[in-house]
């Protein structure tokens, strides 16, 4: 996992409330078991006809958005089952984070361990970041995770919260089990100690 810090990045407007995971990726997605190829099936409903010509309308579809790295979803977003293909297929179609005003807790949980920032803002703000995406789609962003803040392009700045535990690891480009395995040397100087005094308590 890469370590997040400061990036910038063009922001692409979805302000649709309820976002479920079955609709970022389709259950009919989900027999993989790696990430491969994910991100081409991100919104695929809404995203592709019948026939899988591109729909035209949708957001993800429109020239001014190709490359945009940051997702504006609505109220409640990554609600619904508990797949962990959601920031997978996010992440594979080149977003870095997600900004909403509230994430389903086991999306949010799954996108923090994959490397994918959700970024929760006020109601005001995020307004401002959708009507921003609209008006200037070629206008960027800068995310910092150390200062937990957004930066608008006119240098307004918004902070957003995030758990100690989680900001450590996306920090380092580290999940759970490497934060575990970093601290090997520790984890055998324990177990070290307490064999010894197991074996002391039984002699």
């Amino acid at each position: 996992m890469e370590p997040i810090r400061v990036f910038s990045g063009r922001l692409a407007p979805l302000p649709i409330n309820d976002i479920d995971t079955d609709q970022i990726i389709p259950a009919r997605f989900l027999k993989v078991t790696d990430k491969e190829g994910l991100g081409a099936a991100c919104f695929s409903d809404w995203r592709y006809e019948a026939d899988g010509s591109p729909k035209p309308d949708f957001v993800l579809n429109q020239p001014v958005y190709q490359g945009a790295s940051i997702l504006i979803g609505g109220h409640n977003f990554g609600c619904g089952s508990s797949r962990e293909h959601a920031p997978w297929a996010l992440l594979g179609a080149g977003f870095r984070a997600v900004i909403s005003t509230y994430f389903a807790d086991i999306f949010r949980n799954n996108a923090l361990k994959n490397g994918l920032l959700p970024v929760v803002v006020d109601a005001e703000m995020h307004q401002q970041l959708i009507s921003l995406a609209q008006e200037d789609p070629s206008a960027e962003v800068t995310i910092d995770l150390e200062a937990q803040s957004v930066t608008l392009p006119d240098g307004r700045q918004v902070t957003f919260p995030i758990d100690p535990f989680s900001r450590y690891c996306l920090l380092n480009g580290v999940d759970q089990l490497g934060f575990l395995l970093s601290l090997n040397d520790q984890i055998e100087a324990y177990e070290a100690q307490h064999a010894a005094r197991v074996l002391t308590t039984s002699a």
